[in-house]
């Protein structure tokens, strides 16, 4: 099964955290209805990322600063050739991006965002405007986990969802209570 093939599947079957992701879930369908260029930043109407919530034995979430955006936010970004599927995408991202090793994957999605960015057509191209179509996942950090700030972060740091940082991205609280439901 290819990525594309992965990313249809995965949302067709996919049940929804809440109404707004469901109506996010259909128009990242009616996306994939173009075909598998929509997994690609070549596809300029917009494509497909995927992006994941770490949590820790504490409940604390694992955040970064990113570094072109300036504000807090989950670690993800674009699928790229190599990526099996959409959460094998979500964990390579979380991964790079933490410098955590054994990130422990759930692979069913906890929230689909759906935003307008700036990004490049590729490394080093002019950035554009586009739109993500996120499917976020969930991660659990191992025992102990120490994270490490990639050239794509300003910062990382454990926040609890009660203390959450400023300024933080639009699409972040949103999937905190399905990520709840699912460690409970």
């Amino acid at each position: 099964m290819s990525l594309y093939e992965d990313a249809v599947h995965t949302l067709t079957d996919w049940t929804a955290t809440s109404e707004t992701a469901e109506l996010n879930r259909k128009r990242t369908l009616g996306l994939l209805a173009d075909g598998p260029a929509a997994m690609t930043r070549a596809h300029r109407a917009g494509h497909v990322t995927a992006s994941a919530l770490i949590v820790d034995d504490a409940g604390r979430i694992l955040l970064c600063l990113h570094g072109r955006l300036g504000l807090w936010m989950q670690l993800g970004g674009h699928c790229e050739a190599g990526d099996a599927t959409l959460a094998a995408a979500a964990l390579r991202e979380a991964t790079e991006e933490s410098g955590i090793a054994g990130l422990l994957l759930d692979p069913e999605p906890i929230d689909i965002d759906i935003h307008e960015v700036r990004c490049g057509a590729a490394e080093g191209a002019p950035a554009t405007a586009s739109t993500h179509f996120d499917v976020r996942f969930l991660l659990r950090a191992p025992t102990g986990a120490v994270e490490q700030i990639s050239d794509e972060s300003s910062d990382l740091a454990w926040f609890t969802t009660d203390a959450l940082p400023s300024p933080l991205a639009a699409g972040v609280v949103q999937q905190i209570e399905p990520a709840r439901a699912r460690l409970r």
